[in-house]
């Protein structure tokens, strides 16, 4: 389980961090004293849980979590205990209250481990929110013909709908994509292996997809072909 520590202070993310060393399947990927670094720290590691405490300086972990598109778990660690309704009203799997007792974070992982699981048991029936200022696309991951990076955006490609600019790195839907049949050709390109129709070769330096979904054909360089064709490959037996 990857996990994320967001706190201000750092005698309690010390604190934390001990009490997760007595937990062997918890990964700690990183630790933010801030909203701002909290975000940076989501986009670069994309973990599974987040404990964040409510006060963190000037902002809180309310506005942190009105930042993300698509959070992930939450258990809020506080010492405050007035917030509990608002923390499980923005659907906070538990609240932990400092210090925080070992038997109660056992409590807290369990949970989010259940809740883990019943999450890919029902990954079929995911739906990705593609939100933008004028309009929001909600698509299944089979919907999704590819992706292309344009700077700090992602142009994404849906079946049947007009190209969509979201204000996320290729990274982000890197990880919310399942891997087959999204397959990342480069720094710049994502494709649904499963909407590849033909592979036209007009040089030696460059190859053409044709994906269903697509009215235009996308150009590969030769870096980028020669992925393709090992991964192509690869699923021969």
């Amino acid at each position: 389980m990857r996990v994320l520590i967001v706190d201000d202070e750092p005698l309690a993310r010390s604190a934390m961090r001990r009490l997760l060393a007595a937990h062997p399947a918890v990964e700690i990927v990183g630790e933010a004293e801030s909203t701002a670094e909290a975000l940076d720290a989501i986009e670069r590691t994309q973990p599974q849980l987040v404990f964040l405490d409510i006060e963190l300086g000037g902002s809180d972990g309310f506005d942190l979590l009105a930042a993300l598109e698509q959070p992930p778990i939450v258990v809020f660690v506080t010492a405050y205990a007035q917030h509990a309704v608002e923390a499980f009203a923005v659907d906070a799997v538990d609240y932990l209250l400092k210090p925080v007792a070992p038997e109660r974070l056992a409590e807290s992982l369990a949970r989010v481990e259940r809740q883990l699981t019943q999450a890919g048991l029902s990954s079929e029936s995911v739906v990705i929110e593609l939100k933008t200022p004028k309009r929001t696309v909600l698509a299944h991951p089979a919907e999704i013909v590819a992706l292309r990076a344009d700077g700090d955006f992602t142009r994404v490609h849906v079946a049947g709908q007009a190209e969509v600019m979201i204000w996320r790195t290729l990274a982000h839907f890197e990880s919310l994509l399942p891997s087959p049949p999204f397959l990342r050709l480069g720094r710049s390109l994502i494709i649904n292996r499963d909407r590849l129709r033909n592979i036209g070769t007009p040089s030696r330096a460059e190859a053409r997809l044709t994906l269903e979904g697509m009215a235009e054909p996308l150009v590969l360089g030769r870096a980028a072909a020669a992925r393709l064709r090992e991964a192509l490959a690869a699923d021969k037996p």
